[in-house]
C-alpha cells in the first residue's frame, strides 16, 4: 500500500509541472483586411462624359470624328472637324498602360466611292506630341497590331490627358465621294 501511495504521488507530481511553471503571452488581430483597387477611366468632352465601371463602358455621347455632315476636300488646315477630350482614372489603382486601338472604318451613303476611308484623314495629338496622322483605314491597320501608348493618367483624377482628334477629307477626294460617312469605333484601354 505503501508502493502504491508513492506511485500514485509520483503521478501526481509529473501530470501538474507543466501548469504549473510555464507564462504566457498572446495577441489577437482583430483587423485584418485587404481590398482590392479600382481602375476607372473618365473621357470628358465639352458637357459630355463617359465614365467605365467594372471594366468597361460603351460611350456614344462622344464623338472624336466630330459627326460634322459638310467635309469637303481639303490639306487639313481648312474645313476640318476637331474635338478635344480628356481622359482621367478616377480609381484607386495606379495603371501600367494606357492605349488606343481603332477597330474597322466602314463607310455608308449614296455616294459611289468604295474607300471613303482611306480619304479620311485623321489626326490625333496628345499635348505636343502627334499620336497618329494618317488616314482611318492605315489607324485601324496600325493600332490592330501595335496600340497607340498614350500617358498614363494616376489614380484619383490626379493627372488628365488630353486628345485632341482633327479630321478632314483629302484633298485628292473627287465628286464619287460626296454624301458618303465613315464610322470607326476607338478602344481606349487603362491597364495594371
Amino acid at each position: 500500500m505503501i508502493v502504491a501511495g508513492l506511485v500514485g504521488a509520483l503521478l501526481l507530481s509529473l501530470s501538474m509541472t507543466g501548469t504549473l511553471s510555464a507564462f504566457t503571452a498572446a495577441i489577437t488581430n482583430t483587423t485584418n483586411t485587404a481590398a482590392s483597387g479600382s481602375l476607372i477611366l473618365r473621357e470628358v468632352s465639352g458637357a459630355n462624359n463617359c465614365i467605365s465601371t467594372d471594366s468597361t463602358a460603351s460611350c456614344a455621347t462622344i464623338n472624336k470624328y466630330g459627326g460634322s455632315t459638310t467635309l469637303v476636300p481639303s490639306d487639313g488646315t481648312v474645313n476640318t472637324s476637331v474635338t478635344t477630350v480628356n481622359f482621367t482614372n478616377t480609381g484607386t489603382a495606379t495603371a501600367t498602360s494606357f492605349t488606343l486601338k481603332a477597330n474597322a472604318c466602314t463607310q455608308s451613303g449614296t455616294g459611289t466611292a468604295t474607300d471613303f476611308c482611306t480619304k479620311l484623314n485623321v489626326k490625333i495629338v496628345s499635348g505636343s506630341t502627334t499620336l497618329f496622322n494618317g488616314n482611318a483605314t492605315t489607324l485601324a491597320t496600325q493600332t490592330a497590331t501595335t496600340p497607340i501608348a498614350l500617358t498614363i493618367p494616376t489614380p484619383n483624377a490626379a493627372t488628365t490627358v488630353p486628345v485632341t482628334f482633327t479630321v478632314w477629307l483629302d484633298a485628292s477626294a473627287g465628286n464619287t465621294y460626296q454624301s458618303l460617312a465613315a464610322s470607326q469605333p476607338l478602344v481606349w484601354t487603362l491597364s495594371t
